[in-house]
């Protein structure tokens, strides 16, 4: 039986200062034990709009000083996420992991005067072919109103000799009207300094080679922060859910395209590579009222 956490945190904690205990803590690996129910939480946390401009600006969303961009959230509730996941009972580092999967709800717009107190909680686990899913769930309230919530599923990759899997495709969406992104090399940089978060595999090439890659990586959240703020237009003011996969990993310098369907209960969007063949993102939005 797993073993219970509750951290209850007086000020949200600096990612700068997690990601030195990420980098040059040590941790064994994962010990085949069930991973602890870890719950963390910080009351009225306060928002910068510097912060939020420069979000803004370099995911894509326009914004209006007022209303927060619907990811911004994550940006916040990533820091539990980082307590979690050096935490003490967590035997496994953080870097190598691969974030699967991403849900948000944003069950009304938030505007950046309100006081957010939020949550995040790692309460369950399943062992795959390719490893260890786990899943973590994050939610934000006004008062004791649940305004926003999302759920993250990560893999801690277990080497084994399984098939290699196929790599992906995309769907049956028309590509003849996609957009296309260039991504700069220092993407990365832009959006770290905006959200806090210096994951070193998306700064400088320097660094993303000493963890195997040839090219600096884009950061999947904001993959899917810069497809959002490109259908927001459609969205408008209602509450809605977004869900996306994350498929292939994006390099930096390079081209992108984009492109998205309309249904009776929402959208559907896809990032692609710029010949439109391989996905980076497979997403959908769908309606809450």
């Amino acid at each position: 039986m797993s073993q219970s956490y509750n951290v209850e945190l007086t000020h949200m904690p600096s990612l700068f200062s997690l990601y030195r205990k990420i980098f040059f803590g040590r941790k064994p690996g994962w010990d085949n034990k069930p991973l602890p129910k870890i719950h963390v939480k910080v009351a009225n946390t306060a928002l910068s709009a510097d912060k939020l401009t420069q979000y803004a600006n370099v995911c894509g969303f326009n914004f209006d000083g007022v209303y927060l961009p619907p990811t911004y959230l994550y940006v916040q509730a990533f820091r539990l996420h980082a307590v979690i996941f050096t935490h003490n009972a967590m035997t496994f580092p953080l870097l190598g992991m691969i974030h699967l999967k991403n849900s948000i709800q944003a069950f009304r717009r938030v505007k950046i005067t309100e006081a957010v107190s939020l949550e995040c909680e790692l309460s369950s686990s399943e062992l795959k072919e390719a490893g260890l899913e786990f899943e973590l769930v994050s939610k934000a309230y006004v008062g004791t109103e649940l305004v926003w919530q999302a759920h993250s599923t990560y893999l801690y990759r277990i080497e084994s000799a399984g098939r290699r899997a196929r790599p992906p495709r995309g769907s049956e969406m028309s590509w003849d009207s996609a957009k296309n992104w260039s991504l700069s090399e220092d993407l990365g940089r832009q959006y770290a300094k905006a959200s806090g978060d210096y994951n070193l595999i998306h700064l400088h090439p320097l660094l993303s080679k000493r963890f195997g890659f040839e090219r600096v990586l884009a950061h999947g959240m904001w993959s899917k922060a810069r497809c959002l703020a490109e259908v927001m237009p459609v969205i408008g003011e209602r509450g809605f859910s977004v869900d996306v996969e994350f498929k292939l990993p994006v390099f930096m310098p390079s081209e992108v395209s984009f492109a998205f369907e309309q249904n009776d209960t929402g959208l559907v969007f896809e990032l692609r590579d710029s010949k439109g063949r391989r996905p980076h993102i497979q997403g959908q939005v769908s309606y809450l009222d």
